[in-house]
């Protein structure tokens, strides 16, 4: 068997002064980290072992990215006493607060969270639109360089950002011919965002 590492939350790393909203509680996020942490080790140990490569390496960012987002908020829908994941398809917000819509299912809500995952620091992500939203967006990094590549480090996040924006917070980015038209929070709507983190490495 080839061991590799395992990996879990700093719990020294969380902000436990943060109000949060909908009854979420830090040990709700601290439980669905662990859960994706738990998944890629189970999941690259048994690919390490049949002489693969880890879901790391072969997956695109973007793949990996839309991923790790279904795997937290499943998780989270798990852990927390007042959202679920949405049910419509692609529907947004993708947690939604529990029997205000019907069949736990709506294509646009506003009573919930918006699910976000990125490589990039400090949290920046594009989005279909602009909108008033709860968005939680956790960055993450992955090891792509340490040799031999069955000693790199395993996934880990570094930043989990949750807080309440609006409209103004956002400017639209330019849409090429085959592009899909999109909006990333503004320098001051990723300040504003920024100052409501519930986890920061301090590297």
């Amino acid at each position: 068997m080839t061991p590799i590492n395992k990996h879990e939350p700093d719990a020294t790393l969380f902000n436990r002064d943060r109000e949060l909203p909908y009854a979420l509680r830090i040990m709700d996020f601290q439980a669905a980290m662990q859960d994706v942490y738990d998944f890629f080790h189970d999941v690259n140990g048994l690919l390490l072992n049949r002489g693969l490569r880890r879901l790391d390496d072969f997956m695109r960012p973007a793949a990996m990215s839309g991923f790790i987002s279904d795997l937290l908020t499943t998780s989270l829908a798990n852990h927390s006493r007042t959202l679920t994941e949405n049910r419509f398809h692609n529907g947004h917000p993708d947690l939604l607060l529990k029997g205000v819509y019907p069949n736990d299912s709506v294509q646009s809500g506003s009573d919930g969270i918006e699910i976000k995952t990125t490589r990039k620091k400090g949290g920046a992500v594009d989005m279909h639109g602009a909108r008033d939203q709860w968005i939680c967006v956790f960055v993450y990094e992955v090891d792509a360089v340490t040799e031999p590549a069955r000693e790199r480090r395993p996934m880990a996040f570094t930043e989990v950002y949750l807080g309440s924006v609006e409209i103004a917070d956002f400017r639209k980015n330019p849409r090429g011919e085959l592009g899909t038209r999109t909006a990333t929070l503004h320098r001051e709507g990723i300040k504003k965002l920024r100052q409501n983190w519930i986890y920061r490495s301090r590297g």
